[in-house]
């Protein structure tokens, strides 16, 4: 966790403790302690999900990134012990503007404030998250640090400090947040097929959607091998999300090379998009501020269909929208677009059973219109077993 002398605080006192959000760029932004107090350094990026703030904070793809939340008013629903996507909070610290007061549901446990201060997470409330989320779309997600306490340091040396801290460009972070061990989860009634499932940051509704479909997934480290991945003798092979840069993804580029040679029934989500872009012989670059929410509109150019998704990536895959391409592994094309920027949100290869989606369609708390994709998966399984 990037968050630094982080001490937990109780709401009533840390309401009190005043907060400044510094960007690299110099813009300086005053609230309230939320959460630990204490100072956090990260990348600054915006989420507009109105809902579902227990599984941003809890996807691993959020390692070192300070999310801004435009929603105003966070909290509402407390935090409960059903729905996190891992075992931990992985943000590295969280700006919200009008923060619950007292959570109201029937499921919640603890308040958000508390979880947050639980797990050293430092935020900041009161922030105008409007005004801040402009700023990011015009400069760009940048450099951030958040510090809180009753003794802060002046402006110029907090300004030093967010400048000191490392960019998310040349990140590589999939081996931080992955599991170590690998371990199975059943498929729900009859078993039907095996995926080796590569963990470069893979939220937990991920494995349990193929469950539901009657896979077995045997979820591997982000340093698997070959071997292991074939060691579990599967009939697909998948590739999670996960933080950090593409570029420095060359461990699991050439894993999925393997994969590719050997004609195994292959699907990548987000990360594992970039990844399938990479293998394919095409670049990534670094979006201005990227995807981040949960009613971002991207078209299925298969079928014409236009999705309401929930995206979380900073970076984009390079690949030419206006014809098939010839790749190492037969022709591929973009599956998939972002109708806001016409980014690649999808690929897929024409002569092997292999495609990719650059958003979640797994989608916990939601929207769930692209929950087809795990169909389509069991599809390309079926016709390889066939």
């Amino acid at each position: 966790m990037s968050a630094q002398t982080a001490q937990p605080t109780s709401s009533t006192r840390a309401a009190q403790v005043p907060a400044v959000l510094v960007l690299e760029d110099g813009r300086l932004f005053r609230g309230r302690a939320y959460g630990a107090t204490g100072q956090t350094f990260g990348e600054a990026v915006f989420s507009t999900g109105m809902t579902g703030y227990q599984e941003t904070l809890t996807d691993p793809s959020y390692h070192r990134q300070v999310v801004v939340m435009t929603a105003p008013h966070i909290g509402n629903t407390g935090v409960n012990d059903e729905d996190p996507e891992s075992g931990r909070i992985w943000v590295s610290g969280y700006v919200v503007r009008d923060p619950a007061r007292k959570p109201s549901n029937w499921r919640s446990r603890r308040s958000l404030d508390e979880e947050l201060a639980a797990q050293g997470v430092v935020g900041i409330s009161g922030v105008d998250t409007r005004a801040l989320t402009r700023h990011l779309r015009e400069r760009g997600a940048m450099r951030v640090g958040i510090f809180s306490g009753n003794a802060l340091p002046d402006e110029g040396t907090m300004l030093a400090e967010v400048r000191q801290a490392p960019e998310m460009s040349g990140a590589d972070l999939s081996a931080e947040v992955a599991t170590k061990e690998a371990y199975v989860v059943p498929a729900i009634g009859t078993k039907r097929f095996t995926v080796a499932a590569v963990d470069l940051g893979i939220k937990g509704m991920t494995p349990r959607r193929m469950a539901e479909r009657g896979i077995e997934v045997h979820v591997l480290p982000a340093t698997a091998t070959v071997e292991d991945v074939y060691a579990v003798a599967p009939d697909g092979v998948f590739f999670s999300n996960g933080p950090g840069d593409p570029a420095t993804a060359d461990h699991p580029v050439s894993v999925m090379r393997a994969v590719l040679d050997r004609g195994t029934p292959l699907f990548g989500i987000c990360f594992g998009n970039q990844i399938l872009g990479r293998a394919l012989g095409f670049g990534t670059y670094k979006l201005k501020y990227g995807h981040r929410g949960i009613n971002q509109p991207v078209q299925d150019r298969t079928t014409g269909k236009v999705e309401v998704t929930a995206h979380n990536h900073g970076f984009a895959v390079d690949a030419p929208l206006d014809r098939v391409s010839d790749t190492p592994y037969g022709r591929a094309e973009v599956s998939h677009i972002c109708l806001n920027d016409q980014v690649v949100e999808g690929l897929r290869l024409l002569d092997k059973p292999a495609f990719s989606v650059q958003y979640h369609p797994e989608a916990a708390a939601g929207p769930h219109d692209a929950a087809y994709l795990f169909d389509r998966f069991v599809t390309l399984m079926e016709g390889q077993r066939a």
